[in-house]
């Protein structure tokens, strides 16, 4: 798996994508790991870099055929020029970051790139006939999922927070927690560690849905009800699963160490303090499909655009966790290629 490919999209150019990409491989070092290659617009990519006062340089290709190791690539995805308006969310900004990833998806689908790292994007401005999803997740699993279900992770090198629902609204998650939902997201999490992490028996910690997860029923028996009966169903596949917990002490106690995963049941569950403790550096990594797919964990920040200010650490960290994904499974794959026979028999069966 030497000399990776990296497509990387530009995300809304309004924001700090480009600067967060330059600051990235402004490091020499950086370009020995992987060949990167940027889906994006030259003239935008030097925009960014004036604008910032940066000094990185990139090899413009027509195609990722082309890209060369040892360089920051960047592939025109338009002969038309993108209007830049720094921290405003417009439609040019959505159109741009839409036609970056829609790129970049083509050409993993024909086997030119082996991962994607995607900057951030304004989700209210990305809308469109082309992109009716809550975000990027939805978006890549309908386009290269191949039937596949995808799982939101939220990791950084002390913790992994993946979620049962994802975009929902408050008043929507409850009816999206039952009992083949948990099973699911528990089956896929239970995979993930295992192919993407090389994990070989992963203990994974659920979140209860209501506050002291449910107190026997006074607030609430979807615990009872949905997530025990879900959890005991996954053991007997195999999967480690341990709780409910209510997720107030259990992150405050810092249970959490003591777990290589922690399936919450919704979006702010999860991941309000993941990021407490973890802001910065921590990466969204989407498991469950075949293609390789992380992002930093923060959005488009709009508010610091344009100004040089962006800390680059989590897009860095995007970077090798991609790289670092992409070589745990090739090893995972080659150890399992050709299992030996079973030659005893299962008790239960």
């Amino acid at each position: 798996m030497s000399n990776l490919r990296i497509a990387i999209t530009h995300g809304d150019t309004n924001g700090v994508g480009y600067e967060v990409i330059l600051k990235t491989f402004a490091d020499p070092a950086v370009l020995e790991l992987c060949t990167p290659i940027v889906y994006g617009s030259p003239k935008a990519a030097t925009f960014h870099r004036k604008q910032t006062g940066l000094q990185t340089n990139f090899n413009t290709v027509r195609t990722a055929d082309e890209a060369v190791p040892g360089k920051l690539n960047l592939v025109s995805i338009t002969d038309d020029e993108i209007k830049i308006d720094f921290g405003q969310a417009t439609p040019d900004g959505g159109a741009a970051a839409l036609l970056s990833l829609e790129q970049a998806l083509a050409d993993w689908r024909e086997g030119k790139v082996d991962a994607l790292l995607t900057a951030p994007i304004c989700k209210s401005v990305i809308q469109s006939d082309a992109f009716h999803f809550p975000g990027h997740t939805e978006y890549i699993a309908e386009r290269v999922g191949e039937g596949a279900k995808p799982l939101m992770i939220l990791m950084d090198e002390r913790m992994r927070v993946a979620l049962v629902t994802t975009h929902l609204p408050i008043k929507d998650i409850a009816a999206a927690i039952t009992q083949e939902a948990v099973v699911e997201k528990l089956r896929l999490f239970d995979a993930s560690l295992r192919r993407d992490f090389g994990l070989s028996r992963p203990r994974i910690a659920v979140l209860s849905l209501n506050p002291h997860a449910g107190d026997n029923g006074l607030l609430g028996t979807e615990e009872g009800e949905v997530i025990v009966p879900a959890m005991e169903k996954a053991g007997e596949e195999g999967v480690h699963a341990f709780g409910p917990f209510a997720a107030d002490g259990f992150f405050g106690s810092g249970a959490w160490t003591g777990y290589d995963g922690v399936l919450a049941m919704y979006h702010d569950q999860g991941l309000a303090p993941f990021k407490a403790l973890g802001m910065g550096a921590g990466v969204n990594f989407t498991a469950g499909l075949p293609i390789v797919r992380t992002s930093p964990d923060h959005g488009t920040a709009f508010d610091i655009a344009g100004q040089g200010v962006a800390d680059a650490a989590s897009f860095r960290t995007a970077l090798y966790t991609a790289i670092d994904i992409c070589r745990a499974r090739a090893r995972f794959d080659e150890a399992h290629a050709n299992p030996l026979p079973r030659l005893w028999r299962d008790r239960r069966e």
